[in-house]
């Protein structure tokens, strides 16, 4: 046998062995998310209660991260929720005050005996009363009528507050999706969270108007 055999059939070896192993170390299944991207999704979910899956998965994506919509749900689920959902939303609301309005309703009696409702949109950060009108019969379709005109053109703001009244209907949440425009309900009976919006406005819920 020649030494150039020998050479040869210990290279075939060689490669065949390199080859085997490069099998065996070969990742099966889903690439594992790594701590730098598990911390991403957790700070946006604090920093955003309102995203999803989808939204903060984009936002990964916009950044160069490799990660399925699916992962970012299943961790997601393992992210520890805090245990006072109230410091989550004084959270939401300081992150995002100058995108934030709210719009709700207080009553004025009348010199005649009747009722008016005062309708009124406010800005959150500083409080800015920006659109506001009088009706004695609110309807939901006159509430986006309101809506249309505070943001005749590209709404200042990307998330308005109301609450679960049902003058709002189903009207109103969808001319907000139709906006771009976020609702979010404040909970059911919560008062905390809505008390804000009539403060500025209190001195005129003692008044009475003539109609």
């Amino acid at each position: 046998m020649s030494p150039d055999t020998v050479v040869r059939w210990h290279r075939a070896g060689f490669g065949l062995y390199w080859r085997l192993i490069s099998r065996r170390r070969k990742s099966v299944g889903r690439r594992p998310v790594t701590k730098q991207i598990r911390q991403l999704i957790f700070k946006m979910m604090a920093e955003n209660p309102t995203w999803r899956a989808p939204r903060i998965h984009g936002e990964l994506l916009m950044l160069g991260f490799d990660i399925s919509e699916r992962s970012v749900s299943r961790w997601m689920r393992r992210a520890s929720t805090p245990a006072d959902p109230t410091q989550r939303w004084l959270t939401f609301l300081r992150n995002h005050r100058e995108a934030i309005a709210a719009i709700d309703f207080f009553t004025v009696p009348t010199i005649t005996f009747n009722v008016l409702y005062v309708f009124f949109i406010i800005s959150h950060d500083r409080r800015r009363v920006l659109h506001f009108n009088v009706t004695s019969h609110p309807t939901s379709l006159w509430i986006v009528q309101q809506v249309s005109e505070a943001f005749p053109f590209e709404p200042s703001a990307k998330f308005l507050i109301l609450d679960h009244d049902a003058k709002y209907g189903t009207e109103v949440p969808t001319a907000l999706r139709s906006m771009e425009i976020t609702s979010l309900r404040t909970a059911i009976g919560c008062l905390g969270r809505t008390v804000w919006l009539s403060g500025g406005l209190a001195a005129a819920d003692g008044s009475y108007w003539t109609m």
